[in-house]
């Protein structure tokens, strides 16, 4: 596929004779979609960003892109669309994608589900690769997409669709809120399916989706990967399954001697801006197993990064912008077990010392962190758990908090 070809189905002009590269950072989604469009023909290199991120964010994405302008690295062809992610370590990276990577994953899709056109309902962010790729299944089949506000969603305020003809992305907290309203958990019913990813999902969670009867569809994807490399169908989830389903055709998953999942395939990304990668095998950092059916199942991860309403949280960033408050005598950052957010922030201090204001620490990490990546709570935690070397040992931290709630009490909210 040529990018021309993407631009023709977008509605665009032609490919621009002289590139020209383009950030979007829009949160209204016709804003993101015509901006988009003009950037695919523009021909230059389309940098995705995050309306929401905060300084420290946006500055690691700004020392991105001024290395590619100050050191060229890129090879020309190889992954025009830069989409953000959390890499594997949780810190910002922009994988590099191209209509060849998206027509990859749209085409396994279409296959999987043994559809098209498709249709969707858009809620999830467009600079999202979930988002994004709702979108682009839409465009490339020639269906209809309909972006809708989740605010609204939220508020009962619900688009028509046909019976069994649409497909709808949703993260786990979504989710539950909406299987809250019985008006919106009804119309959850008519969907041709009711994708589910973007963080793990609390087996009460499926059971409640199971019993209201939607036709759920977890999925497993990243953004290196274009989303969705193994989706669970509809009726294997009614029949009592619970996994992340098969692969689906355009991807090969396989897991490693440790037990990482590896996934392959043309929807791989082209490597992390500035560089670039041919090989299309993508080491993750989840683990993860294949059944005898050859269905997806991930059991945790590899590195330390909290996944929080579906998005990845880098602890010592957190905590970095909590040490700068000059608040804190000793901090960390944990991710625990959520009913809502599938991983709740939570920093810890030293019950012995100053008490934070945490009025003044919630303005200041305010500035420094998207919302998603600030503490949901503060602990304070006697006997701080320091080996003799000196090394804060997170196990025991973590395990005091989930045996025992709160080991020394909350302190300011």
């Amino acid at each position: 596929m040529e990018r021309a070809e993407l631009a023709r189905a977008l509605g665009a002009p032609t490919i621009a004779a002289e590139p020209r590269d383009r950030q979007i950072c829009e949160s209204e989604p016709e804003r993101f979609m015509a901006a988009f469009t003009q950037a695919v023909a523009e021909g230059g290199n389309v940098f995705l960003c995050d309306p929401t991120w905060g300084a420290s964010e946006r500055a690691q994405s700004a020392a991105l892109i001024q290395s590619e302008i100050q050191n060229p690295k890129s090879e020309t062809g190889h992954g025009w669309l830069m989409i953000p992610s959390g890499g594997t370590g949780g810190k910002i990276k922009f994988a590099r994608h191209d209509q060849d990577t998206i027509f990859a994953a749209v085409r396994g899709f279409s296959a999987h589900f043994a559809v098209s056109p498709v249709h969707a309902i858009g809620v999830l962010p467009l600079h999202h690769v979930s988002g994004l790729m709702a979108w682009m299944r839409c465009v490339l089949t020639g269906g209809k997409f309909t972006p809708w506000s989740w605010k609204d969603l939220e508020a009962g305020r619900l688009p028509d669709v046909a019976a069994n003809d649409h497909f709808l992305s949703l993260v786990p907290t979504q989710l539950q809120r909406l299987l809250a309203q019985p008006a919106a958990a009804g119309w959850l019913g008519s969907f041709r399916a009711v994708f589910l990813g973007g963080g793990p999902a609390w087996p009460e969670l499926l059971e409640r989706a199971a019993e209201a009867g939607i036709p759920l569809a977890l999925s497993y994807g990243l953004t290196e990967t274009a989303a969705m490399a193994a989706a669970l169908r509809p009726e294997e989830f009614r029949s009592g399954q619970r996994s992340c389903g098969p692969v689906m055709p355009h991807a090969r998953i396989e897991v490693n001697g440790e037990g990482v999942l590896c996934v392959a395939g043309d929807s791989v990304f082209r490597g992390y801006f500035p560089s670039w990668r041919a090989e299309r095998v993508f080491a993750t950092e989840d683990l993860g197993l294949l059944d005898p059916r050859g269905h997806v199942h991930v059991t945790g991860r590899r590195d330390d990064v909290i996944i929080t309403g579906g998005k990845k949280v880098r602890p010592a960033e957190v905590e970095a912008a909590l040490r700068a408050t000059g608040e804190f005598a000793d901090v960390a950052v944990i991710g625990l077990p959520d009913a809502e957010w599938g991983q709740a922030i939570v920093a810890c201090y030293p019950a012995e010392g100053r008490v934070p204001d945490l009025v003044r620490v919630g303005n200041a990490v305010a500035a420094q962190l998207a919302p998603h990546a600030r503490p949901k709570r503060f602990v304070a935690v006697p006997a701080w758990p320091r080996n003799s070397q000196g090394k804060l040992n997170r196990t025991v931290l973590a395990a005091r908090l989930s045996a025992g709630g709160d080991p020394g009490g909350e302190r300011g909210r």
